[in-house]
């Protein structure tokens, strides 16, 4: 698992890549809230069109990044979930704390 993180504009995107569970899900937190920290971004878009796999850790993932986002002010875009993991995310509520981007493009943050 990875993460790759960039900003622009106000927009911190963290592209995540490989499988999103126990072993890999701290790393992610920690990266993610340290640039998050840092930068105090607008935007939060946790771009899933690598991610493979996702367990109860991912659903952790997203709902800590949540809470520190509305904390500095911010809100998450969960971008480009796969048809699996968006089904997780649905199940869990998270589409309602979050906007779901089904075609956004890390590259030009739209």
């Amino acid at each position: 698992m990875g993460v790759r993180l960039t900003l622009r504009e106000g927009t911190l995107t963290a592209l995540l890549s490989g499988e999103i569970d126990h072993h890999c899900a701290k790393g992610i937190r920690e990266e993610v809230d340290k640039a998050a920290g840092q930068t105090k971004p607008r935007r939060l878009v946790l771009d899933f069109s690598r991610v493979q796999f996702m367990d109860s850790s991912g659903v952790g993932l997203i709902m800590g990044r949540y809470k520190l986002m509305q904390s500095i002010g911010g809100i998450v875009i969960l971008a480009n979930l796969p048809e699996k993991i968006e089904k997780i995310v649905a199940l869990a509520g998270l589409d309602r704390l979050a906007r779901i981007e089904r075609n956004w493009d890390h590259e030009t943050n739209q």
